[in-house]
C-alpha cells in the first residue's frame, strides 16, 4: 500500500501526499504547556458566560419548569458526552479534539463533517459573547459607551492578541480570569438567596398549549424548545481535548481536566438557574441581556456581580478563541482547509487561524443578534456531538483492541444516551429559529463542497490525524 497516494486502503477517491519535515517544523505547538488543572480552568472558561447570560432565553420558550427539565436532560447528555470524550481524548491525544476522533472512526468525510460543524460553533459562540459583553458594558456605562460594536471590536482585538503571544500565557490569563469568574457567581449566590422567592419561578402566564401548568406555561412542547438553551450551560466544555498537544502527558491530563471541568458546571448550572430565576422572576429574567445583575436589582451586590460578571463572559470568548484557533489548526495542518491557515509563529501560535474567524467573529457580532447567534452555535455543537458519540461508538465495536488509557463507564450505552439527545438537540435548533439553523446548515453544506471537490485530494498524509487512520489501516490489513 502507498501512503503517498491514499490515506487508507478503503478510501480510493482521496488522494494524500507526504509533505517535506519543514512543513510540519512551521505548524508546531508548544507541548508541555498544561497539567490537568489547567485544563480544568481551560474548559470551565469555555463555559462559565453561559452561566452569565444567553441560558435565561430559555425561560422564554419552556418558562422555568421546562428550562429546568431541559438542563436537567442536557447535563446528563453533558456528563455523558464528557466521559466518551475522555475516553477518545486518551487514546487519541491529538489537537483535533472531536475532528481526530471521528477521522479514526468514519474516515475522511466524518472527520472533516465533524471539524466543520466544531468549527461553526466556536467561530460563532464567540460572537454571541461579544454582544452579551456589550450589554453588560453598557450597562455599566463604562467609558459612557453605548454603542457595542466599539465593546466587540477592542474583545477581539485584545483577545485574539494575547493568543498571538502563546499558549502559555494564554492560558495563565484565561486561569485567573475563569478565577474571577468563579468567584462571582459566588458572590451572586449569596446574595441572590437572600432575595429568593418561589413565586417568581412561575410569573409567566400559562397559555394554552397542550399540557400547559404555571410550571409548564408554554405546556410539552416548551421543554423541547428550551434544549438548545439549557445547552448554554455547558457549551464548548468537549473543547478541551483541542489541547491534548499542548498538554503535559495528554493521555492523562486531559481526561482528569474534562472530567474536572463537567464536575464544577453541574454545580454551577444548578445554582444559577434556581436563584437567578427565583430572585429576579422568570419572566423579568426571559428578556435580559444580564440576568445575573438585574436579579439582584440596584443593590451593591448587582453592581459587584456585573463588574465579575464581565470576568465570565471575558473567560468564555477568551478561551473560545484558542478552540477555534486549534480545530482551524488542525484542519488546516492536514489538508482539509487551505494549509496556509496553520503556519505558527516564533512563539508557536497559529496566526491565521486566529485572526481569520476572529475577523469572521466581529463581523457577525455586529448583528447584535446575542440570541440567533446563540442558536447558530448550539446548532454546530449539538451536530458535533452526534459525530462524535457515533464515533466512540463505532470504535468501541470496529476497534476494541484500541489502547484506552481512560474507558467511559457504561461503554456504548452511556455514549448512545448522549447520541439521542444530541440528535433532539439538532432538530430543537429549527424549532428555536429555523432560519438560524438552516443559515448553518448552507454553511456546512458548502465545506462539504469544498472537501468533495478540492482538499479530498490534497491531504497530508504524514499530519497526526491521518497517521492515526493510516496506522490503523496498517493494522487491520495485518490481522
Amino acid at each position: 500500500m502507498s501512503t503517498d497516494r491514499r490515506t487508507d486502503h478503503k478510501a480510493h477517491s482521496f488522494e494524500a501526499h507526504r509533505e517535506t519535515p519543514d512543513y510540519l517544523e512551521k505548524r508546531q505547538l508548544k507541548s508541555g504547556s498544561a497539567g490537568w488543572v489547567l485544563l480544568a480552568s481551560l474548559g470551565i472558561g469555555y463555559v462559565i458566560s453561559g452561566d452569565y447570560s444567553g441560558w435565561n432565553f430559555g425561560l422564554a420558550e419552556g418558562g422555568f419548569g421546562g428550562l429546568a427539565i431541559a438542563a436537567a436532560v442536557i447535563a446528563c447528555m453533558y456528563l455523558a458526552l464528557v466521559l466518551g470524550m475522555a475516553e477518545l481524548s486518551s487514546a487519541l491525544p491529538a489537537a483535533g479534539g472531536g475532528y481526530t476522533f471521528a477521522r479514526r472512526a468514519l474516515g475522511p468525510w466524518g472527520g472533516f463533517a465533524t471539524g466543520t460543524a466544531i468549527l461553526i460553533e466556536y467561530a460563532i459562540a464567540p460572537a454571541a459573547i461579544a454582544t452579551f459583553i456589550g450589554a453588560y458594558v453598557e450597562s455599566l456605562n463604562l467609558f459612557g459607551i453605548q454603542d457595542g460594536w466599539w465593546v466587540y471590536l477592542a474583545a477581539y482585538v485584545i483577545f485574539v492578541g494575547i493568543h498571538l503571544a502563546g499558549v502559555g500565557e494564554a492560558l495563565k490569563v484565561m486561569f485567573v480570569i475563569t478565577a474571577i469568574a468563579l468567584v462571582g457567581l459566588v458572590i451572586f449566590a449569596i446574595a441572590a438567596a437572600g432575595q429568593f422567592d418561589s413565586a417568581n419561578l412561575t410569573d409567566i402566564p400559562v397559555t394554552d398549549a397542550a399540557g400547559a401548568s404555571s410550571l409548564l406555561p408554554f405546556g410539552l412542547l416548551g421543554v423541547w424548545a428550551a434544549l438548545p438553551f439549557a445547552i448554554w450551560f455547558f457549551l464548548a466544555v468537549e473543547g478541551v481535548p483541542l489541547a491534548a498537544e499542548e498538554a503535559e502527558d495528554p493521555k492523562r491530563n486531559v481526561p482528569r481536566g474534562i472530567i474536572a471541568a463537567i464536575a464544577v458546571l453541574l454545580v454551577t448550572c444548578v445554582t444559577v438557574l434556581v436563584l437567578t430565576t427565583g430572585a429576579g422572576g422568570a419572566a423579568a429574567m426571559s428578556e435580559s441581556g444580564n440576568p445575573l445583575v438585574e436579579a439582584l436589582g440596584s443593590s451593591t451586590w448587582a453592581t459587584v456581580v456585573n463588574y465579575i460578571g464581565l470576568a465570565g463572559l471575558v473567560a468564555s470568548f477568551f478561551s473560545i478563541i484558542y478552540a477555534y484557533s486549534r480545530q482551524l489548526f488542525a484542519l488546516s495542518r492536514a489538508g482539509y482547509l487551505p494549509t496556509v491557515l496553520s503556519v505558527t509563529n516564533r512563539r508557536k501560535a497559529p496566526t491565521l487561524a486566529l485572526i481569520i474567524p476572529g475577523l469572521i467573529g466581529f463581523a457577525l457580532s455586529l448583528t447584535g443578534q446575542g440570541a440567533l447567534l446563540l442558536n447558530m452555535a448550539v446548532f454546530g455543537a449539538a451536530l458535533s456531538y452526534v459525530l462524535m458519540m457515533v464515533s466512540h461508538i463505532v470504535l468501541r465495536v470496529r476497534a476494541p483492541e484500541m489502547p484506552r488509557p481512560y474507558r467511559t463507564p457504561g461503554g456504548v450505552v452511556t455514549t448512545g444516551f448522549a447520541l439521542v439527545i444530541a440528535v433532539l438537540a439538532v432538530i430543537a435548533t429549527f424549532l428555536v429559529d429555523h432560519i438560524a439553523a438552516l443559515c448553518c446548515l448552507v454553511v456546512f453544506a458548502a465545506f462539504m463542497a469544498y472537501f468533495g471537490i478540492y482538499s479530498r485530494h490534497h491531504l497530508v498524509a504524514n499530519s497526526p490525524d491521518e497517521e492515526f487512520a493510516a496506522l490503523a489501516a496498517a493494522e487491520e490489513d495485518l490481522r
